[in-house]
């Protein structure tokens, strides 16, 4: 992950070729995906056997990247951090791994405790939609056996297991929709480079941009189309620029590939200004202006990726997790939820705890948020967070504060809904619990 570009709208690049035919593809937001309000995002790859990160803080809460990746917090960018000279990183590596190759972690993947049935059950009952699980992080290690990459893939070495195709079937067994995440942007194996140390090298000075580079990511990716049916195609970290065509192995054919195979389906906005269907942001990074359809992705804790020293200290608790969800829907938008699996295939017990509570809530008020419209934050005397919506003429307020008996104002309410004159009492049930919430109809209904 990583992709700390602007979430602004995209136009087409200038000088791109056949802008008309740019112009002529979908911009979708199917029913399914507006609807939705959570996703789950997983992070698995050979980088999940060193499992090592420096717990520093989130994307987005340090205003200058200077020093970020030397210190970076994201376990799945282990190969890049562990190259930096100097580095907490690169002294782990030297000390618990003696310098090994990046690649012997895929050797010693062995994903023994991998249920992709019963990841599947505890995402659906987390109240999530979709899942979306790497296919290719930016170490270019594959998690099915893409095209051309040999030997270097999950199922040919390591695991020797179809991480995707399992993913799927689970997947869509459980009656969720299936994305791929794919990093088009970055292959440290296929196109290597000196260590990445700012988001300039990432974005621009150190990106791949030539056309060869870009066939092979779009063989890749038009074989997971046809294979597992994908909905969502999550790129990260822009694309080669001169693939920027509809020539055979171009990104603009592999769009055109796409729309027509998955009419439901859609993209994110990390192509590098080609094209996009929805605008992501990461943890605290991005902006979304008004109207734009929107997702948020962050782990539970500081890394996408399986982090062994991460602990309570930087795991979200459920309580957390629910606000977090709850927020982005009340200002219009969704949450990609990233799990992060331990190399054997079992999740951490915070992770799981994390989910299962927001499962909890979800199974009482999913249906209260997905397909509202957002009514935002709410400044409420004696509750510590506010945040509404409205669904099918019901507003929805969620509240959390201090445990007791707190009374507010119908003034203090959102407006137009039948909020009883005297106000209503809320009983809080303290800042670590999950938000309480009220309700009322539209003028000329009745409250709850």
């Amino acid at each position: 992950m990583a992709d700390t570009s602007s979430t602004t709208p995209e136009s087409t690049p200038s000088g791109i070729r056949d802008p008309e035919k740019w112009d002529a593809l979908p911009h979708r937001l199917p029913d399914w995906f507006r609807d939705a309000p959570l996703g789950i995002f997983i992070h698995w790859g050979p980088y999940s056997v060193p499992a090592w990160a420096e717990p520093t803080a989130e994307l987005g809460a340090i205003d200058s990247d200077l020093g970020w990746f030397a210190h970076n917090p994201y376990a799945e960018w282990y190969f890049n951090t562990i190259r930096i000279e100097g580095s907490p990183a690169a002294e782990h590596h030297r000390e618990a791994h003696g310098d090994a190759p990046y690649d012997d972690f895929l050797d010693q993947w062995e994903p023994s405790a991998f249920d992709p049935s019963a990841w599947a059950d505890l995402f659906r009952r987390a109240g999530a939609d979709y899942v979306v699980p790497t296919t290719k992080h930016h170490d270019g290690i594959t998690l099915w056996e893409a095209p051309g990459t040999g030997e270097r893939n999950t199922v040919r070495r390591g695991p020797r297991r179809d991480f995707v195709g399992e993913i799927a079937r689970a997947t869509q067994a459980a009656g969720m929709r299936f994305g791929v995440y794919y990093s088009g942007g970055l292959d440290w194996h296929v196109r290597p480079t000196e260590p990445l140390i700012s988001g300039e090298d990432v974005h621009d000075l150190k990106r791949p941009r030539d056309d060869e580079y870009g066939r092979y990511c779009s063989a890749h990716v038009r074989d997971l189309i046809d294979r597992y049916q994908p909905d969502v195609f999550w790129n990260d970290i822009g694309w080669p620029d001169e693939n920027f065509h509809f020539d055979e192995g171009g990104l603009g054919s592999l769009l055109e590939h796409f729309y027509a195979e998955r009419p439901e389906g859609l993209i994110n906005d990390r192509f590098a200004g080609a094209h996009q269907d929805y605008v992501t942001t990461e943890y605290q990074s991005g902006e979304v202006r008004d109207g734009q359809p929107w997702e948020n992705c962050r782990g539970i804790g500081l890394s996408f990726g399986y982090n062994q020293i991460e602990d309570a200290s930087q795991y979200m608790s459920g309580a957390q997790v629910v606000r977090h969800v709850v927020d982005a829907v009340s200002k219009g938008g969704r949450v990609l939820l990233n799990i992060g699996p331990r190399a054997d295939g079992s999740l951490h017990e915070l992770q799981v705890q994390a989910l299962e509570e927001l499962g909890e809530f979800m199974a009482v008020h999913k249906a209260h948020l997905a397909g509202s419209r957002g009514l935002g934050e709410l400044e409420v005397p004696g509750a510590s967070w506010a945040r509404a919506v409205e669904q099918d003429g019901t507003c929805w307020v969620f509240l959390t504060g201090d445990e007791g008996t707190l009374t507010i104002g119908a003034a203090q309410l959102p407006a137009g809904f039948d909020w009883p004159a005297s106000g209503i009492e809320v009983m809080l049930t303290g800042q670590n619990a999950a938000p309480v919430s009220v309700s009322a109809q539209a003028v000329g209904g009745s409250g709850r």
